[in-house]
């Protein structure tokens, strides 16, 4: 699908759907609008008046032109209050209006951009959100479809600015940037979406390989042996009961050679997560092939930052493993020591999450990481506290934290921070080793996270548990059913915040 950027009258855009929005309780205002009621002979002043509730958010209604305009159809989207409106509703309408018009169809889909008349928001930032809503509103997941010529008909977006003053028109950089994005987070989508067959550890490598190739950045894999060499026994402690190796990927961008400050993104990547010898129940076992989410969100955060060169050094580290049962695997009592050097007793084998990230944020350390990001689908308990709408937050350290959540708030993406009281640490000391890899079932979400605090020591440390919003179970928004690709657009946005500072 294309996107491009036009100056035309909505009278005579060539195309099969045009979308136009439209505030609840407002007039029609505007040329261009005023121009395509007059022209629909006034079918949209109609709709406003005797049907008020077609544009309360959310809503679509299909108009259909008969040949009075260039458009075949015209679609009515309703955006709500305006003082209501953010970037991040837009971002969630412009996805809904592609949707409804896909139903039409169409080959060929205008819309309008911005709409002037609404000064509460940055144009351009506006514009931009818009723009990634239709990239995350036109994805499927069509991989194992047999028929994909038919699966989405529209092959091109035409993104319309008549009525934008010119200095804050979105510019081609303008797009191309919000192009970047949404295509990073759809390939986060993909790589979650894939079955454990197809997406295991060294497919991963595939992935991160293609990614250092096409965006010029120094991939390191480390093989099981490598992993042997520095000690991380953590790591292979899970990996031990499957067939396929574990994998360690570290990609590098060091967009400012002059600074010694090293972000390092660490994420989960259990391709698929039986629980090991504590065996998940077999209802929704399918859906642990999504516990690599964490590392998706790291390779598609990288992708993005590759493209754009923020003036920052980041670090995408990903343990890769399946946790299998087998004669082989960990068992509940084993004690193993990390990397870190630190002994810890296993109380249950699917707490295996934490056990590959402490090896993970040890290693970020010994590559010289000032702070650390850790992202993973890491508990049952932080979707028991915060459902599937919010991600939960964990830190050591304040002013780091702070510095996410900015980045999560500004790209719409919601985090709510857990507390982080010493008397926490309890629940997680063993008698007979350092540390004890299960806390139990009261506040699971602090206690794992807190487990893999040990491992950051005293480096500002921010763990985001995004076991509940890994996945929609509905088209709802920019979000299509199945992989959402959190996390993706707070880390990029992070990592282009941090060069301002």
């Amino acid at each position: 699908m294309n996107i491009e950027l036009i100056s035309e009258s909505l009278i005579s855009i060539g195309c099969d759907t045009l979308v136009i929005g439209h505030f609840e309780g407002e007039t029609i205002s505007g040329k261009a609008i005023e121009g395509l009621d007059n022209a629909l002979a006034g079918q949209i002043s109609a709709l406003l008046r005797d049907q008020p509730n077609c544009v309360k958010y959310g809503k679509t209604t299909v108009i259909y032109t008969f040949n009075q305009i260039a458009a075949k159809s015209v679609i009515l989207l309703g955006l709500g209050k305006k003082k209501e409106v953010t970037n991040d509703k837009l971002r969630a309408l412009s996805a809904i209006a592609l949707r409804m018009a896909r139903q039409l169809r169409p080959m060929t889909v205008a819309a309008i951009i911005y709409d002037d008349s609404n000064k509460t928001l940055d144009t351009v930032a506006a514009a931009q959100a818009i723009v990634e809503g239709v990239i995350l509103g036109s994805y499927q997941f069509s991989c194992y479809k047999s028929d994909k010529e038919n699966f989405d008909p529209i092959q091109k977006v035409l993104m319309i600015q008549n009525d934008t003053p010119a200095e804050t028109k979105l510019s081609r950089e303008d797009l191309q940037k919000s192009l970047i994005i949404g295509q990073s987070v759809n390939f986060a989508r993909d790589l979650v979406n894939h079955p454990a067959n197809y997406m295991t550890p060294s497919r991963m490598v595939e992935e991160a390989s293609h990614l250092a190739k096409q965006y010029s950045m120094e991939l390191t894999v480390l093989e099981l042996q490598d992993m042997e060499k520095l000690h991380m026994h953590a790591l292979l402690a899970v990996a031990q009961g499957s067939e396929e190796p574990p994998k360690l990927l570290v990609l590098k961008h060091m967009g400012d050679v002059t600074s010694n400050e090293i972000i390092a993104f660490v994420g989960k990547g259990v391709t698929f997560d039986s629980g090991g010898i504590s065996l998940k129940p077999s209802e929704g076992m399918q859906e642990m092939k999504d516990d690599m989410a964490g590392g998706a969100a790291v390779l598609g955060a990288m992708a993005a930052i590759a493209q754009l060169k923020p003036a920052v050094n980041i670090i995408g580290i990903i343990p890769c493993t399946e946790n299998m049962p087998s004669g082989k695997a960990l068992k509940p009592g084993d004690i193993i020591t990390s990397m870190a050097k630190k002994t810890i007793e296993i109380i249950n084998t699917d707490a295996e999450g934490r056990l590959i990230l402490a090896d993970g944020v040890t290693y970020a350390r010994y590559l010289g990481a000032t702070k650390i990001i850790d992202i993973a689908t890491l508990t049952g308990a932080c979707v028991v506290a915060l459902g599937a709408i919010i991600s939960g937050v964990l830190t050591n350290n304040d002013d780091w934290c702070q510095q996410v959540l900015e980045a999560a708030d500004q790209t719409g993406e919601k985090m709510w921070k857990f507390p982080n009281h010493e008397d926490y640490y309890e629940q997680i000391k063993s008698t007979i080793a350092d540390v004890k890899n299960s806390g139990g079932r009261p506040a699971g979400a602090i206690t794992a996270g807190l487990f893999i605090a040990q491992f950051a020591d005293n480096i500002p440390w921010v763990h985001i548990d995004i076991a509940g919003t890994v996945n929609s179970e509905k088209d709802k928004g920019y979000n299509s059913m199945g992989a959402t690709g959190i996390g993706v657009r707070t880390l990029i946005r992070l990592a282009e915040n941090l060069q301002k500072r």
